[in-house]
């Protein structure tokens, strides 16, 4: 899943949610000026999730101790309080966790991506791994797709479209380029973040006050099939070496392929489960973390 071209709208989706809880938007917006550098925590955040998914186990858990020394120095103010929290609380975490990983599942399977109800179970359960490394009880972290769903239910009610919510949406929206670049922004740009904020749940849209595109995963499919027909090695997606350093540790027969994810749903659905292990990853047989 992570190798594939589509996680690209899936990370604008996941911005777009994380933007929705208050204290959360407050943490990026009082500890970083995304809009200057927008594209380059972009480029870091895909890189950690990278590590995560197709690194060792030991860089996986230096970019995690990173992480969380990072967030041990950042905090924030709620400014209806004056309360000061730290980036690192685990609500704040978990939130950004959630949102992520709901994103990722949602729109990978939502374009076509192969995955049983059996595998999705798998993929949430994965990544408790990575809520771990940013500072998480994995106790407190949703394991499959039911326990999700239950958790949004939970926190809907404390989602806001805030000022800071409005902000990240219009720079999503129109993220600040050279002015000859402009219109390819509009061409381009424009129709894949409004893809992203389509695939929202509808109580999101709501929150934003704009109403999804039309026919949104009609459109997502025809752009899934689209971009996975391009090379690994030329589209933009997430660094290729990853998971040629992963395929070498591990050998020829972990390479990923939608075959290994169909052969892993039957022996999911057999009940025999021995030996599998990775379907975030879409390889076969272990590595990563």
């Amino acid at each position: 899943m992570h190798g594939d071209p589509v996680m690209w709208i899936a990370g604008v989706r996941a911005l777009y949610l994380q933007a929705l809880h208050p204290l959360a938007v407050r943490g990026v917006t009082q500890n970083s000026d995304f809009r200057k550098d927008a594209r380059g925590r972009l480029l870091r955040t895909a890189r950690f999730v990278a590590t995560i998914t197709y690194g060792t186990t030991e860089a996986a858990e230096r970019a995690g101790a990173k992480v969380r020394g990072i967030h041990r120095g950042l905090s924030l103010t709620d400014p209806a309080t004056g309360v000061r929290y730290g980036v690192d609380e685990p609500e704040l975490l978990l939130w950004v966790h959630c949102a992520e990983i709901d994103s990722y599942l949602h729109v990978m399977r939502r374009s076509g991506y192969p995955l049983t109800a059996a595998q999705a179970d798998a993929y949430v359960a994965e990544n408790v791994v990575s809520a771990r490394l940013v500072g998480l009880d994995p106790a407190v972290v949703p394991a499959d797709t039911a326990a999700l769903a239950a958790y949004f239910a939970t926190v809907r009610p404390e989602l806001a479209a805030t000022p800071e919510a409005r902000e990240v949406d219009a720079f999503l929206r129109r993220p600040p380029v050279h002015a000859l670049l402009v219109p390819a922004r509009e061409v381009i740009w424009g129709r894949f973040a409004s893809l992203a904020y389509g695939t929202l749940p509808p109580y999101a849209h709501a929150l934003y006050g704009r109403p999804p595109p039309r026919v949104v995963s009609g459109r997502l499919r025809v752009m899934g099939r689209a971009l996975r027909c391009i090379p690994p090695t030329a589209r933009w997606q997430l660094p290729p070496k990853h998971i040629m350093r992963a395929v070498e540790r591990l050998g020829p027969g972990s390479r990923p392929s939608p075959y290994k994810l169909r052969r892993n749903a039957a022996i999911l659905d057999s009940g025999d489960v021995t030996g599998t292990r990775t379907f975030a990853a879409g390889l076969h047989g272990g590595g990563g973390s």
